[in-house]
């Protein structure tokens, strides 16, 4: 108890319930260039429609990304949790509006957040609008306004995006003015409204597709309603979906209103009501092996993002490399997933294998933190109506993520109950027994397509070179479990006293996790040390902690031996039985 200066009754509780925590194992991670969404950002993903919709603007991948896309679909086609980085290069540009200056690329929000975009601005450097994202598809984009004027102007008014001409009286139901706040504090004119169409079909296959209304938004950078900016700039930053304001709409007249405070502030109307701008300039770039690279770094930090399966597309070597070197073997705590090149495996009849081993020569990695499958399918892309190689890669993580929701992280992801590649119509090569031989004795799993079985995952090793419990897939994604989970627990031992006590409880935290773990077929055994025997003066003085845990693991079973034996008929089986 703490100490009293005077008699009293002090209380006070200790918590001893600290159990080891469940941790995310089938978090998957990927970069690569996609055509819309926000870039050099993680943005967690749950299916396959949200990756449509937020990284092709929902009309599906163009010809640079469907590789990605697609790697990125098989993933999400057995797992809900996926993590994406869309890259870009540098010549990647956000569409504009009125631009009388410099292109410019947003990569985010958070750019546009720290770039001061949202602070009014008196230059004309980059047009009164940009699409939401770098890329050419914001070029499909049409701002249309009306500002504050007349009823008469307002009902007689037409905008003309994509071909389809509309009252704007039908769009919205009646002309904007001045606000009620921007009244009350003396100003006037604060209000217009804004239309965002799909003026070129990009975005939803019919040109002349409203997309957003946003009426009654304000030039007022105070303005509020019900507690929520209606400031024009901030409005479309929190809502909108395809646009963000940069500059101010009319160059034409006195614009350095736009942005002030509503209290006495007349604020300037354009020099007509109804103001059509069409976004122009917006450019892709798919980007460089760097470029790609950066992307896969914003997962490098394990306390930023608990990730665990990391997929490598279709990616060459120097990136596949990369991944494996400084993501999966860095952090500790993940697994990189990696297919043959395509060349490898696509129309190369009866060179596959070597080919595949000649690239594991040229990657030169030996990892437990990296699994290698033996190829590529084939499978419908239903957003453009044809065929597409894609490699196995995404299946083989998803494989791993489906093994963590019906089983748990310790089973293997292989064979035919588990182990089913789904969406893949056939194999670029389905690689007969003894192919499978030499890919396995490599350390590449093949993927196997059985006659009424599918197509079977058939082999869970990691690149591990070195004959270990490690060269497995299910030991090594145990040991990230429980690595994982104790290690977040042993957090609440730091700064705490290296005495018996904190050790029993170590001890006492550890022991009925594993148990369970034991329980549920991921080892066979264990035992944990946490005593003086391990932590000596010396660890103590230095003000360290030591707890040295032991585990068998489970292993999956590789090779079945069965043994037919014909007996005569009056042989009695127990006098046979164990002699063979």
């Amino acid at each position: 108890m703490a100490f009293q200066i005077s008699p009293g009754v002090n209380v006070s509780e200790v918590d001893l319930t600290t159990i080891v925590p469940s941790v995310l194992s089938s978090a998957g991670a990927f970069a690569g260039y996609f055509p819309w969404g926000p870039a050099q950002k993680i943005i967690q993903v749950p299916n396959e429609i949200v990756l449509s919709n937020q990284f092709t603007g929902g009309m599906g991948p163009d010809a640079n990304s469907y590789v990605q896309f697609f790697t990125s679909a098989s993933f999400l086609a057995y797992g809900n949790n996926l993590n994406i980085v869309r890259t870009i290069g540098a010549n990647a540009h956000n569409a504009q509006a009125n631009t009388v200056g410099a292109s410019i690329q947003i990569a985010n929000k958070d750019v546009y957040f720290a770039d001061g975009f949202l602070q009014a601005g008196a230059g004309n450097t980059y047009g009164a609008f940009v699409s939401k994202y770098a890329g050419a598809m914001g070029n499909s984009l049409q701002v249309d306004i009306f500002d504050a004027n007349s009823s008469v102007a307002f009902a007689s008014n037409t905008f003309t995006s994509g071909g389809v001409t509309r009252n704007w009286n039908t769009v919205v139901s009646t002309y904007p003015q001045t606000s009620t706040q921007t009244a009350s504090n003396g100003g006037a004119n604060d209000e217009f409204h804004i239309v965002v169409s799909d003026a070129g079909g990009l975005f939803t296959g019919v040109k002349g597709t409203i997309l957003e209304v946003w009426p009654f938004v304000s030039k007022a950078y105070d303005a509020q309603q019900n507690n929520v900016s209606t400031y024009y700039k901030q409005y479309l930053y929190d809502n909108s979906q395809y646009i963000l304001a940069v500059d101010p709409v009319d160059y034409s007249n006195t614009h350095t209103t736009w942005g002030q405070l509503s209290a006495n502030t007349n604020f300037a109307r354009t020099s007509v009501a109804n103001t059509s701008l069409a976004l122009t300039g917006g450019s892709d770039d798919v980007g460089t092996d760097g470029n790609i690279q950066t992307g896969y770094q914003l997962f490098q930090n394990k306390e930023y993002v608990d990730i665990s399966l990391v997929l490598t597309g279709g990616y060459d070597t120097t990136v596949q490399q990369y991944v494996i070197d400084n993501i999966a073997n860095y952090r500790g705590d993940c697994v990189a997933f990696l297919s043959p090149p395509q060349t490898s495996v696509v129309n190369q009849a009866g060179s596959e294998s070597a080919n595949i081993v000649t690239w594991l020569g040229t990657l030169a990695r030996s990892t437990s933190y990296a699994v290698v499958d033996s190829g590529w399918k084939y499978m419908y892309d239903k957003y453009n109506n044809t065929y597409r190689w894609i490699p196995l890669n995404g299946d083989i993580a998803g494989l791993c993520a489906y093994t963590d929701q019906i089983r748990d992280p310790w089973f293997s992801p292989a064979g035919l109950n588990r182990g089913n590649i789904k969406n893949a119509i056939k194999l670029a090569w389905n690689p007969q027994k003894s192919y499978r031989d030499t890919l396995y004795a490599a350390g590449v799993n093949p993927v196997v397509s059985f006659p009424g079985n599918g197509i079977v995952l058939f082999g869970d090793k990691t690149l591990q070179a070195k004959p270990s419990a490690f060269d497995r897939i299910n030991v090594r994604r145990l040991f990230i479990v429980l690595e994982k989970s104790i290690a977040q627990a042993a957090k609440y031992s730091l700064f705490e006293f290296n005495d018996d006590f904190t050790r029993a409880q170590f001890v006492a935290l550890v022991t009925p996790f594993l148990r369970e773990v034991q329980g549920r077929r991921g080892i066979t055994d264990f035992k944990v040390v946490c005593d003086n025997s391990n932590n000596t003066a010396q660890v103590i003085d230095s003000n360290q902690f030591v707890g040295d845990i032991y585990i068998k693991p489970a292993r999956s079973i590789n090779f079945i031996q069965l043994n037919f034996v014909a007996v005569g008929t009056g042989v009695d089986f127990s006098t046979v039985v164990g002699a063979v």
